[in-house]
């Protein structure tokens, strides 16, 4: 069986680049629904730490394009902590009449043995269905 490589998600926000940037680029928004915690180092070479109950993991930025892009890189759940190969992870903003277009891309799980390539492809898909309706609900309360 051949291990897809790529997620992608896109979704059509009411809110303008601006705010979708900063629930995406700061402690406060990715620790508000990426995770329940965060810290970030936001420039290219730089570090966030997002918290999940009892998991943790390390992002490391790769992107900032203020407004426009970002993106990181993060271990491929289930390979060893000492393994280098990673997933790249990059968020788009396109300004769209009705707010902004977010475009979310994970790749690189075909890189990683087929067994644990599967298992992070189902569960990072399945994750960023979850996580990004949770940046919907964010950005919908920071209006409210």
């Amino acid at each position: 069986m051949t291990v897809p490589d790529r997620i992608e998600r896109v979704l059509d926000l009411t809110h303008d680049a601006a705010t979708v940037w900063e629930a995406i680029t700061t402690a406060e928004g990715l620790g508000g629904w990426f995770g329940s915690s965060a810290s970030i180092d936001l420039r290219p070479g730089g570090l966030a730490q997002v918290t999940w109950d009892q998991d943790q993991s390390t992002l490391s930025i790769k992107v900032v394009e203020p407004s426009h892009r970002f993106a990181f890189t993060w271990a491929i759940d289930g390979m060893p902590e000492t393994d280098p190969r990673d997933t790249y992870v990059e968020f788009t903003l396109e300004p769209i009449p009705t707010g902004t277009r977010l475009t979310v891309v994970e790749t690189g799980f075909a890189q990683a043995p087929e067994g644990p390539a599967e298992r992070a492809h189902r569960d990072n898909q399945q994750g960023w269905e979850q996580e990004l309706r949770e940046l919907v609900e964010y950005l919908d309360a920071r209006v409210a």
